[in-house]
């Protein structure tokens, strides 16, 4: 199965700069810290992802 990423995933998300660097980071991020057996599948794990992405978060 592909991925198709939603093209407008950036106008909607608010932006900051980190500190002094210039970079730009999403107002919202995504922790993604491992769990060991939480039993989730891993098609979940990605549909989660995907729709964080979709709604442009690039921050994990």
């Amino acid at each position: 199965m592909s991925y198709c990423a939603n093209a407008s995933r950036y106008d909607q998300m608010q932006y900051r700069y980190c500190g002094n660097s210039g970079l730009q980071l999403p107002a919202l991020s995504l922790g993604l810290w491992h769990n060991f057996s939480d039993g989730h599948s891993l098609s979940s794990q990605r549909a989660l992802l995907r729709k964080a992405f979709d709604l442009g978060i690039t921050h994990f």
